[in-house]
C-alpha cells in the first residue's frame, strides 16, 4: 500500500537521532550554519511597538477615529433639520414656494450636503406626521448663562422631566425670564472666508442690516451673521447677493441681547450641557448667549 511505502521512504530521508548515554560526536558546521550560529549571538537592538504609535497607519482606526464621529455628527445634523422642517410644514405647509421659512431651511439643507432623497423624504413625513406640540424651556446654566431649549414632542411631561434631568445633572436648571435676554431677529449667514468684518460691516449698512457678528460653525468654520428685523430677512439677503456674497443660509433665530461672560471652567461645563440637551431626541436647537473670557 501507497502509505506504509510512504513512511518508510520519509524514515531513509530524516538523520539518524543519537541516543543513549554516550558522548555526543561533534558534527561539523557548514558555512551557512557558521553565519547563522554568528547571527544569533551577535548583540542586536530590540525593537518595542506602541499601538499608538501605530494606530495612524491603521486604516479602521482611521475610520473609527475620525470617519466615524463626523458621521455620527452628521446624521444628528440631518436629524434635527428633520424636525426643523416638521415645524415648518406645520406652521406654513410643504410648497417652499409659499412657505418662506421653509424654503430658507431647505437652501439650508443643501448647503450641509444633506442629499436630495433625505430632504424630499423629510418633508414627505412632515405632512403624513403625527400631531406633536412644539415648545420653548427657559434655562439658566453654568456661569449663569441663559438656555433656550426649543423641543418638538409628542409627550410634554415626558420631555419636561428629561430636560430638568439633563439640567440637573449637568449644572443647569430651569429659569422663568431667560427669554427676555433673546430677540427674534432675521439672520443671513455668509463664510468669512469670503469678506473681512470692516467690508462686511460697511455691507450691512448698505444693505440695511443692523449688525454683524463672527462665529463659528458645527465644523469649527468661521462665518459672519448679517443680523436684521425679521420682516427685514428677504430684502437684506437679496442686498447682499447683490453686492456679490455667497449665501449659507437665511432664516430667523434667538440673538442674545447680552452675553454671559464664562472661564475656562465654566465653558467646559457650559459646553457638556449644551451638548447633552442637543443629544436629546425631542430637542429642535439649544440658543444660548455664551461668550467666552479672553
Amino acid at each position: 500500500m501507497l502509505g506504509p511505502m510512504l513512511l518508510r521512504a520519509l524514515r531513509t530521508l530524516r538523520p539518524p537521532t543519537l541516543v543513549g548515554a554516550g558522548p555526543v560526536l561533534p558534527v561539523p558546521l557548514s558555512a551557512s550554519c557558521r553565519l547563522s550560529q554568528v547571527w544569533r549571538t551577535s548583540p542586536v537592538r530590540s525593537l518595542q511597538l506602541c499601538s499608538g504609535l501605530c494606530a495612524g497607519h491603521n486604516k479602521w482606526s482611521k475610520v473609527k477615529n475620525i470617519k466615524g464621529p463626523k458621521d455620527e455628527a452628521r446624521g444628528k445634523m440631518f436629524m434635527k433639520f428633520g424636525m426643523l422642517i416638521r415645524i415648518a410644514v406645520k406652521e406654513g405647509g410643504s410648497n417652499p414656494d409659499l412657505n418662506i421659512n421653509l424654503a430658507h431651511l431647505l437652501e439650508q439643507c443643501r448647503s450641509k450636503n444633506m442629499p436630495k432623497a433625505s430632504i424630499d423624504a423629510a418633508v414627505k413625513s412632515a405632512e403624513k406626521a403625527k400631531p406633536a406640540s412644539q415648545h420653548m424651556f427657559e434655562a439658566r446654566g453654568p456661569g449663569g448663562c441663559m438656555l433656550l431649549i426649543e423641543v418638538l414632542t409628542d409627550s410634554n411631561s415626558r420631555t419636561h422631566q428629561e430636560i430638568r434631568r439633563l439640567l440637573n445633572k449637568n449644572g443647569g436648571m430651569l429659569s422663568d425670564g431667560a427669554r427676555h435676554n433673546f430677540n427674534r431677529r432675521g439672520v443671513v449667514v455668509v463664510p468669512a472666508q469670503s469678506v473681512s468684518v470692516e467690508t462686511a460691516l460697511e455691507m450691512a449698512i448698505e444693505a440695511g442690516a443692523e449688525d454683524v457678528q463672527e462665529t463659528e460653525d458645527e465644523e469649527e468654520k468661521l462665518q459672519l451673521k448679517f443680523i436684521c428685523a425679521m420682516s427685514d430677512l428677504n430684502k437684506v439677503r437679496g442686498s447682499l447677493e447683490r453686492l456679490g456674497l455667497k449665501i449659507t443660509s437665511a432664516g430667523l433665530e434667538f440673538v442674545p441681547r447680552n452675553h454671559s461672560s464664562l472661564d475656562q471652567e465654566q465653558m467646559e461645563d457650559a459646553s457638556t450641557l449644551i451638548e447633552a440637551l442637543t443629544d436629546c431626541p425631542d430637542v429642535v436647537r439649544v440658543w444660548d448667549n455664551i461668550q467666552a473670557d479672553s
